[in-house]
Parts: C-alpha cells; structure tokens; sequence
C-alpha cells in the first residue's frame, strides 16, 4: 500500500525494553571480524574474556547498531525486497558494558520522497539508555526503500553530507572479510534473506548474497579502532558512514582515513571491483 505521509511520521515506540549479555558482545565483534588473528591480543580483547590471565572484556563501539536489534518506531508498509541502508550516524555518550538491561525509544525524523521511480528515504532516530535513564547512545538511521516513492511527500531538505578532505589519505588499510561473514553477522539479529539467500538476493536484483551494510558499517569502527584509536573504544564520541554500493563476503575492503584533530574522515572501497562502497565517513574521538 503507498506510504501516507502524515502517518509515518507519527510513528514513535517510547520505553522497549531490551537486554544482551557478553555473548552478544563478542558475537557482534567477531562477526565484524575481529579476532581472524587468535594470537592478537588486541583483538581478542572484544572476543575473549581471558581463563589463566583475566582481563575486562571491551565493547565494539558499533555494538550500539545490534543492541536493541529488532526495535522500531511502528510498521512503514515498505516493499522490503527493495530496503537498502542508507546512512548510519550514532553520536556515543557513555561506553556500553558487557552485560545490560537497556531501553530504546524511537522516533521518525524526517521523510524524502526522491520520486516513483527513485524511492524514499526515511530517517528515524533511536536513543539507547541504561536502566537509570542514562543516555548510552542516540543512533540517526537513513533506510532507502527503493520501491516506495512517488506518494507526494517533501523531497528537499535532506542535509550535506561530511566532507572528506581533498589532500591524499594519511593512512590506508585493507580489511578482508570471509566468504562466510554474512551467515555470522545474520546472527547478531539481522536476518534479512538478502544477505543470505541466493535466490531472495537474485529476486532484489543481486547476483548473490551481499554483506550486511551495518557489517560494513562496524568494519570501519573497527577501521579506526585499530588505527587511530589504539583499540580504545571509550575514545568514540561519533561515528558516520554513508552507504553507497555493497561488499560481497569474501572481498577486501580498503579504508582510505584522514585525521584532522580529533575528527577522523574515511572512505572505504573494493579495489577488485572498482567501486566505493563507504563514502563520507567521520569518526570523532575524545
């Protein structure tokens, strides 16, 4: 059924209440693929609590994207073969610990009708808070439905995104993925059949199963974890990326990063097959 404007802008789900232990906290972190390494201790640091030599277990600042999976403001009635993300953008307001009882509350932002042809884009907020009422993190979610424009709705507004800087990169990294990535990250409560089913993927217009773009999101969280954060995850204060073509499992992902201060810019792409798949990422660090 077409979107009614009004309506979908009134949606919010205030107070749903959510829960996650260690488990999902490693779980998350390994299917970004930390911990590929067994023998890195940095990494191991998200993955494993430590037996003979305890250590504190470290929380991927992107963990925010899966803490309160399955949340939502209310049902949108969009074509979901046709749902892509679009832009994540979480501002971070406190380290999350490795075990909690947490509530989120969830609003619809704004609304762009690009056109019958070109879709919608619809922006909806998510703010995670800890059982004394304490914000953990706000989360500005872009979703692309590529099947339901044209309904009448505003389609200007939309703000610039951030600019990376001009001058050459000052560091660049590659990250692999597994050919496999997609059927563990899927675990962290993403199942949508698009990046697991050969056949769905097909149907939405893919020749296989693409990697989740919020897996791609958390690679580069972790991009700048290892570069210019030093492995600390309490140094996040933001992280932005915007999604602009998908990674298959299996293929290498080059980070392009550029520090300015505590702003870190990124763009991230697949080399083998000439395209950008992050553009106009920002990372802000205490």
């Amino acid at each position: 059924m077409p979107i009614v404007y009004e309506q979908l802008m009134a949606l919010k789900n205030i107070g749903q209440k959510y829960a996650y232990t260690d488990r999902e906290v490693m779980l998350y972190a390994y299917g970004i693929g930390l911990g590929a390494d067994p023998m890195d201790e940095k990494e191991l640091a998200f993955v494993n609590e430590g037996t003979l030599t305890p250590r504190p277990l470290k929380v991927v600042p992107s963990f925010a994207s899966v803490a309160a999976w399955g949340s939502g403001p209310g049902e949108m009635n969009l074509n979901r073969v046709m749902v892509v993300d679009g832009e994540r953008d979480i501002t971070f307001h406190q380290p999350f610990a490795t075990a909690a009882h947490i509530t989120a509350d969830l609003t619809v932002l704004e609304v762009y009708d690009k056109g019958k042809d070109k879709g919608v884009v619809i922006v909806h907020q998510t703010v995670l808070k800890n059982e004394k009422g304490e914000k953990l993190a706000t989360l500005v979610a872009s979703r692309f439905a590529r099947g339901d424009g044209g309904f009448g709705g505003p389609s200007d507004g939309q703000p610039e995104p951030h600019k990376v800087p001009e001058r050459a990169p000052d560091k660049t990294i590659d990250i692999t993925t597994r050919p496999d990535q997609a059927l563990v990250y899927r675990l962290c409560g993403d199942r949508n059949p698009l990046h697991s089913d050969p056949e769905f993927a097909k149907k939405a217009g893919f020749p296989r199963p693409i990697l989740h773009g919020m897996c791609t999101y958390g690679i580069t969280c972790r991009g700048v974890l290892q570069t210019y954060a030093d492995y600390d995850a309490s140094a996040f204060r933001q992280h932005v990326a915007r999604f602009s073509s998908p990674v298959y499992p299996g293929e290498t992902v080059t980070m392009d990063l550029w520090r300015d201060g505590n702003v870190i810019s990124f763009e991230a792409k697949v080399k083998s097959r000439g395209v950008t798949v992050i553009k106009n990422g920002k990372t802000v660090l205490a």
